[in-house]
This record gives structure tokens, sequence and C-alpha cells, in this order.
């Protein structure tokens, strides 16, 4: 069966679709509010009581509230539990802390706050899959619905994870999907390896001595250093890095002295970037190159340097059985030709990945994209809502065809 959603451009096969595609214009209204009051990591309270609520109408079987501080995580059983399976699907909730200017009138009621991800998109999403599961429950196991907050730097799935998320609900394997404004409605990607890479914080400290401007030859100028630094931490992909190999270093911030005193050369300067990378080699190689580095170069201008480097985001690692299995639930949804089993990575972060280094699983891109469509992280971006039944149906199957009902 083929159904037609939206502008009846978007389509796709099999009953959850039609099914979930028949409240359509209620997960529009939802994910909208959301959008309209956008809350940051760990402060997810009006957004978790929404999730409660709709979890609540949708009669889901159990709802667990504050998991990871501010996480939900509902749970259905299928019509048969004979089978002992458990499969979680994730969803992210919080906000960006950027200033809307969008003009529709679903947008951000709170200055400086805005939904410029899609996580309202991703939890009304998983809130369609959650009534469409509980209304049908055409499976064998458990489904279990994790509404994770703190995506956006604030490590929510690692925190959920350390309140004992998998402990309370073990599931077999997890899956998650985000919008991706590159590939267009109805097409969905992923591949068998590295989807994003790891975040790495740096931050570098330069000591020198300070002076006059006019006599420079008296000090030891701490800019001049940081300068030769920002140049020579480019040398560390091109000359160290396997071109096979994903690396990026990017040093994006300096902050020294004072813009008012242009005659004072100041005593420190701090350097702040982010390393990215798809391996732990490569990790390991560039941490340790560039504390090299730094160390060198200072020390060549009669200087000292300091290197801290944190690891922040591990990279997000489908497990090849998992992301096979995906792709095929995704081609009986959409059919081969819109599903991208071998989507390049992105260099991007994404904390689902501290899901995927205790469960296997695979993390999904949704197409959204289209004519006028913004990048993530945008002023103006805004959820494709036709996409909602998709990302549902989506869900769905990944449930149903992961925990099938014996034939009768």
């Amino acid at each position: 069966m083929l159904a037609a959603v939206g502008n009846g451009r978007l389509k796709a096969n099999g009953r959850p679709f039609a099914h979930i595609a028949r409240f359509h214009p209620e997960l529009t209204a939802f994910r909208r509010d959301l959008h309209a009051h956008p809350e940051i990591g760990f402060e997810e309270v009006y957004t978790a009581r929404r999730v409660t609520e709709a979890l609540k109408a949708c009669g889901v079987d159990e709802i667990h509230a504050a998991i990871g501080k501010t996480g939900v995580v509902g749970v259905i059983k299928g019509r048969s539990t004979a089978s002992g399976r458990m499969v979680g699907l994730r969803a992210d909730m919080d906000a960006l802390t950027m200033s809307e200017t969008n003009e529709f009138a679903w947008r951000s009621a709170k200055p400086g706050l805005m939904h410029g991800c899609g996580h309202d998109g991703h939890t009304a999403m998983l809130v369609g899959a959650a009534r469409y599961l509980a209304e049908t429950r055409n499976f064998d196991g458990t489904a279990v619905l994790i509404f994770q907050p703190g995506e956006e730097g604030f490590a929510g799935a690692k925190a959920m994870i350390e309140d004992g998320l998998f402990d309370r609900f073990p599931v077999e394997a997890v899956y998650a999907m985000h919008n991706w404004p590159g590939l267009k409605p109805g097409t969905i990607g992923l591949n068998p390896g590295p989807m994003m890479a790891a975040a790495d914080k740096v931050t570098i400290e330069v000591t020198g001595k300070g002076g006059h401007g006019a006599h420079p030859y008296l000090a030891v100028d701490p800019v001049l250093v940081a300068a030769h630094i920002i140049t020579a931490s480019q040398s560390i992909v091109s000359r160290n890095v396997r071109p096979v190999d994903g690396a990026v270093v990017s040093l994006c911030a300096m902050q020294a002295g004072d813009v008012h005193a242009m005659s004072v050369i100041p005593g420190k300067a701090v350097l702040v970037g982010t390393v990215r990378t798809f391996t732990s080699d490569v990790q390991e190689l560039v941490e340790t190159r560039l504390t090299e580095l730094c160390t060198a170069v200072a020390l060549g201008f009669g200087a000292t340097a300091t290197v801290k480097y944190e690891r922040v985001y591990p990279a997000t690692r489908n497990s090849a059985n998992e992301a096979a299995f995906a792709a095929d639930v995704a081609e009986s949804l959409v059919g081969p030709d819109h599903v991208v089993r071998d989507l390049e990575p992105s260099m991007g972060a994404e904390d689902f990945s501290f899901m995927l280094q205790v469960k296997p699983g695979a993390y999904l891109r949704i197409g959204q994209g289209g004519e006028g469509s913004c990048m993530l992280h945008n002023s103006r971006y805004d959820f494709n809502d036709d996409i909602l039944p998709l990302g549902s149906a989506l869900h769905a199957g990944l449930i149903e065809q992961a925990m099938p009902l014996a034939a009768a």
C-alpha cells in the first residue's frame, strides 16, 4: 500500500505510514507547540510535561520521568511479549541558545532560545510512533521510547545511562534519527560505520612576558606565539594523518590583551578550539601532536604553553548488523531508490554516541530538505512538518520488524 501525506509529494509504503498519516495534523500542532517553547539541556520541564501528557493520551503502558534529570521513557508492550525482546528508540528534546528570526506564528516565544536543530520534530515523530504502537501493538516484545534531554553539549545521553537507563530497560538494540536538510524529503540515509565525528575541546594557554608595544624586545609576546601556534596546528592533519582518515583541527577563538590598550603587550593569550576525528587512534595522534607542537613553538619564542584536551563526545558509530537492518526497514517504507546506504559521515558530533558505546544500534538521517530550506543551527531554520508521519512510521517499522509477531 502506497500512501501520500501533506502536499501529496511525500509517499511511503505500509500500514504504519497510512495509520499515522491520519493524525498528521495533531503531530504538526504538537511539534509547533514545542517549537514555540524551546528549552535548553536539563531545563526541558515544559517539554517533558508535554511528552508525558502525550504518552498518557496515547495509552502507553508505563511512563518513567526524571531519568537523567529531565528525560522521559515510555514503555509499550506488544500484543505478545513471549519473545522477551526489547528494542529502544531515542529522540532528543532540547533547543539551542540562539535567537530565531522567523516570523511564523509558532516561532520561539523565548528570546535567545530556539529549536534550531529540529529536536522538536524528533520528539513529535517519536510521539507519533508511540501512538501508533500503542494502538496496534503489532509486535512481540517491548518497545522502549527514550526522550532524551541535553543533546546540545550537555551529554544528556550519558546522564541517562549513568542514571540507570539501560539497567532499568535492557534493550538489545537502540535506534535514533536526525533530520537532514541536505537530503530530500522521503530520503533516508545511513552507513554501517561512523556517522558523526568525536568532538574534543582544546584550550591552549600561552604564557609570555608582558611589556610595552614600543619595546617588544623587552617582552615575550604571547600574541605572536599564539599566531604561530594557530598556523602550525594546521599542519597536524595534512602532515600527520593519513588522507583516508578524517580529522579536523579548528582553533576558533583567541583572547589576549585589551582592545583599548593599543600599546600593551599582554602576559597571556588563550586559544580555544575543537578537534574532530572518527577513530580513537587518530584522536590520540592529534592530541599528542598538538600538545608537542604547542610546547615546542612556545619554547622557541621563550614562552610556555599548556594544552587542556577534553574529550566531549565520542564518535557516533553504527554497528554493521543494526545499520543493515535499519536500511532494510527504510527500504520497506520508501523503496530502495530513496535509501542511501553509504551516506557520507559528518564532522558534526552527536551524544547518541554514548548509547552506541553501550548498545548496538544505528543512527539514521531522514531527509527534510527542499527549495529554500536552511541548514541546522540557522536562525531561520524550521522543521519540515511534511516528514512527521514518515519519521514516526520509520520508528514504528524498526519495532515491528525487529520483533515480529509469530505467524498465526
